[in-house]
């Protein structure tokens, strides 16, 4: 793949890391529930769709700022690294067509669930590595490995599941939360520090971007991943049966070869049968949407390596 600089890639013009108990099994009951209106969410019975609870105030102990801007800078540096190794697929290669298109269709969609999404420079890249791994940083800053895409043979519908749910932890500050968790454990002095934007404010910084690719979201950020996930691609006009289908090639794949999204986004044995549950709330969405007007497909064959 021939070198390119890495360039913020503005994708929201025109438009746009899981996962398994008592605590999980009530919050999945709390789906069949009275939605709450939370987080840009409307009441139950004025919108259709998933439902799911008010974000964490955990959040709100971390500026939502710094984070972005570390995910930014940790974002770039990637893409940087990627590029001097000839691994960062350029702008005309056919699987990075298909990944921003795909998110053209669901972000949209993501303003609903996150006002300040709309502000926020999406970006969408595909780096030349074997893992099996995607991610959607806060701010939008996505990347897909090309494993992923070859391993997985997935289809379009199945690629906007786990669209759909990357962005989902962007969208509901997952990352946010659980930094607050955790400067929680680290003192009042630190917290306000980074509140303030003083003292050690700059170390806490750096440390968020360190952080961001190796949080480990909780059961009820990652089934709300899910949901959430399914009715983005749904509304996008992608098949929502597909996230079973996606996490059936997932399990098959980690039994040959762990995973790296797996190690992020832990599996569990109800995964599916949540997602099935759910199912009937996003299908309509998905029969009135509009479906997309390309199709595209996994990598062939003889392209199997790392994108040029």
């Amino acid at each position: 793949m021939a070198e390119t600089t890495p360039t913020p890639i503005d994708l929201s013009c025109g438009c746009s890391c899981g996962f398994g108990g008592l605590r999980r099994r009530s919050f999945v009951a709390l789906l069949g529930g009275a939605a709450l209106a939370a987080g840009g969410v409307p009441e139950a019975g004025a919108r259709e769709g998933v439902e799911v609870k008010p974000p964490s105030v955990m959040s709100k102990l971390v500026s939502a700022e710094q984070i972005e801007q570390a995910a930014a800078k940790q974002y770039n540096a990637m893409l940087g690294q990627a590029s001097q190794k000839r691994a960062l697929a350029t702008a005309s290669h056919p699987q990075v067509e298909r990944l921003r298109y795909i998110s053209r269709r669901l972000i949209p969609y993501t303003y609903e669930w996150n006002p300040n999404a709309k502000e926020w420079r999406w970006e969408v890249n595909l780096i030349g590595s074997k893992q099996v791994n995607a991610f959607c940083m806060p701010g939008g800053k996505i990347a897909f490995y090309y494993g992923i895409l070859s391993e997985l043979k997935l289809s379009d519908d199945e690629v906007a599941m786990i669209m759909g749910h990357e962005m989902t932890h962007a969208l509901r500050e997952h990352a946010r939360e659980q930094m607050g968790k955790n400067m929680a454990t680290r003192g009042a002095i630190e917290i306000g520090s980074a509140l303030l934007g003083l003292g050690s404010g700059g170390r806490l910084l750096a440390d968020m971007g360190g952080q961001l690719l190796t949080l480990r979201f909780g059961r009820d950020d990652e089934l709300e991943a899910d949901l959430i996930g399914l009715e983005l691609a749904a509304r996008g006009g992608y098949d929502p049966r597909a996230g079973v289908s996606l996490w059936q090639k997932m399990a098959a794949a980690n039994s040959r070869a762990p995973v790296e999204l797996l190690s992020t986004h832990p599996s569990g044995s109800t995964r599916i049968s949540d997602i099935e549950l759910n199912l009937p709330k996003v299908q309509p969405l998905y029969e009135r949407a509009d479906k997309p007007d390309r199709r595209f497909g996994p990598p062939t064959p003889a392209a199997a390596s790392a994108p040029r």
